[in-house]
């Protein structure tokens, strides 16, 4: 625009002149650098125009131009043009390759114009710049290598060797630059050099420099921030890869045994992750437990029991929420804690009942064993007999007995024991229970026959009848069955005097004693 007015200002200044005087076709070309000093000498007139020196203060010589600034004067004792004024060519050529000023030399009496075009030369007085401070490129993490992306252009108010010629970028890992030099203008794109990865670096920072070519070089600078676009690349993690916990078995439905905490490097929904328990063939885990698909806490889901299954392995899976879903995998190792819920069992085998009275000590009885469902100490037993008998248990192994006879056995005095054996477990509180064991004692013949009274006064009646009993006597015998079968007979005390069974007789079978006279 300024150039532009300068044009038109100069023709019209150019138009009265040719009105008034003669015209010269005489031109002087000069050149000079912008932001010299004041009264720096462009050129001189005089000698170029071939006037002396005399003439041009004689005549009135100065220089006309249709610039707001006087950029020049002529010093008219030595004829030289020299700077009047600051001169700064990007303000009067913006953006041109080229910049002259147009300028007339005017002598009066008579009247001469002489045209001066001063080419205005660039000197490296502008660095690059860029329009903006930063720019951002988003960069997925699955590009290949080579990719290339247009770097912003850098704007120098300078021309020709002093403009913007190259550029460079700060040393980094993933990119390079590839420096057009065709056109214009040098121009630059970034090319990926190795792959992305967001995980390890979701930000690269760079700084794009573009340098001119003047001597001394002038340069600018922009950031570049690259983001890393997350893909699904990664699979989630968990925090162990195998997790062992214990839980009770009387522990409440719903109770949270184990919070999964799983983790995935990748973003968004890439990285929003569910959790759930595999089924693996028969395997009844699931049915047992329940995990929360979003927080990841697994609960109890049924009533548990150690009898059942003291101990169950889960197989749990970390799935994210990505376009095409990854999971990750861990193991879940429950051990039920036994609570003393069981008491004792007691079993009898091989009873060998009745025991025979004569028994000696050690005669085994019966085998009893004891066993029961807890674990640990819970399912520790003792055994012992509650009351006082004849008999004794003696332990075979672990929790295998022996009944056996203890002491001496009568079984005139008792024929039957039930002997009651308690098993207790070593739980807190202890639990116990009880069993019967009911022991027949077998007769043998120790006891002789007794009669109620050492002798039996009989008085006979002299006119008694033959085959009349007389009396009957009766004895008792301690022992039962054959051993208490018993049958009567006489015993001849005095056999050579007068034998008794030529008076009277005795019924073996019942003891009727009856007159034989």
């Amino acid at each position: 625009m300024i150039r532009q007015q300068h044009r038109e200002a100069e023709w019209v200044v150019c138009a009265i002149l040719l009105c008034l005087s003669d015209w010269s076709a005489a031109q002087i070309s000069y050149s000079v650098s912008e932001e010299v000093d004041k009264g720096t000498v462009v050129g001189n007139l005089a000698k170029d125009l071939n006037i002396h020196t005399q003439q041009l203060e004689e005549r009135g010589f100065h220089i006309v131009s249709g610039y707001s600034k006087k950029y020049f004067e002529v010093n008219l004792r030595t004829g030289a043009l020299v700077v009047n004024d600051r001169i700064d060519r990007e303000e009067l050529c913006p953006n041109l390759p080229k910049c002259t000023l147009n300028i007339e030399g005017l002598l009066s009496n008579p009247m001469n114009m002489y045209r001066i075009e001063v080419s205005i030369v660039d000197i490296n007085d502008n660095a690059p710049l860029f329009l903006e401070q930063t720019h951002v490129f988003n960069i997925s993490e699955s590009s290949s290598t080579g990719e290339r992306y247009p770097l912003p252009i850098a704007r120098d108010a300078d021309t020709g060797s002093n403009s913007v010629k190259t550029y460079k970028l700060s040393p980094n890992e993933h990119f390079s630059i590839d420096v057009s030099s065709g056109g214009e203008s040098a121009s630059a794109e970034l090319v990926l050099q190795k792959a992305l990865d967001r995980e390890k670096q979701p930000t690269i920072k760079v700084t794009l420099t573009a340098v001119d070519g003047g001597k001394p070089a002038r340069s600018g600078t922009m950031h570049i921030f690259v983001n890393v676009i997350d893909v699904n690349d990664n699979t989630p993690s968990f925090s162990k890869p195998l997790y062992k916990i214990k839980v009770s078995e009387n522990a409440p439905i719903g109770t949270t045994i184990l919070k999964l905490n799983a983790t995935d490097l990748d973003e968004g929904p890439h990285s929003d992750i569910r959790y759930s328990l595999m089924r693996r063939g028969n395997v009844d885990s699931p049915e047992k437990f329940m995990v929360s698909p979003e927080s990841g806490e697994i609960t109890v889901k049924v009533k548990l029991d150690y009898e059942e299954n003291n101990a169950y392995e889960l197989r749990v899976q970390a799935t994210d929420q990505g376009a095409s879903p990854r999971s990750g995998y861990s193991k879940v190792l429950v051990e039920v804690v036994d609570v003393n819920d069981n008491a004792p069992e007691i079993s009898i085998t091989s009873l060998m009942s009745p025991v025979k009275e004569s028994a000696e000590i050690g005669t085994v009885v019966a085998l009893v064993t004891v066993t029961d469902k807890d674990g640990g100490q819970n399912g520790l037993t003792t055994c012992q007999i509650k009351d006082s008998v004849p008999f004794t248990l003696t332990s075979n192994y672990k929790n295998y007995y022996s009944l056996i006879v203890d002491g001496l056995l009568d079984r005139e005095t008792v024929s039957q024991y039930n002997v009651t054996i308690t098993a207790t477990d070593k739980g807190s509180p202890p639990l116990s229970s009880t069993a019967v064991i009911p022991v027949q004692v077998s007769d043998i013949n120790d006891n002789a026959p007794r009669f109620p009274e050492g002798s039996i006064h009989i008085y006979v009646k002299e006119n008694s009848k033959v085959g009349e009993i007389i009396t009957t006597t009766t004895a008792q015998d301690a022992d039962s069955n054959e051993n208490a079968k018993l049958t009567y007979s006489l015993m001849e005390t005095h056999p050579k005097s007068f034998p008794i069974s030529s008076v009277v007789n005795i019924n073996s079978q019942t003891g009727d004693i009856v007159s034989l006279c």
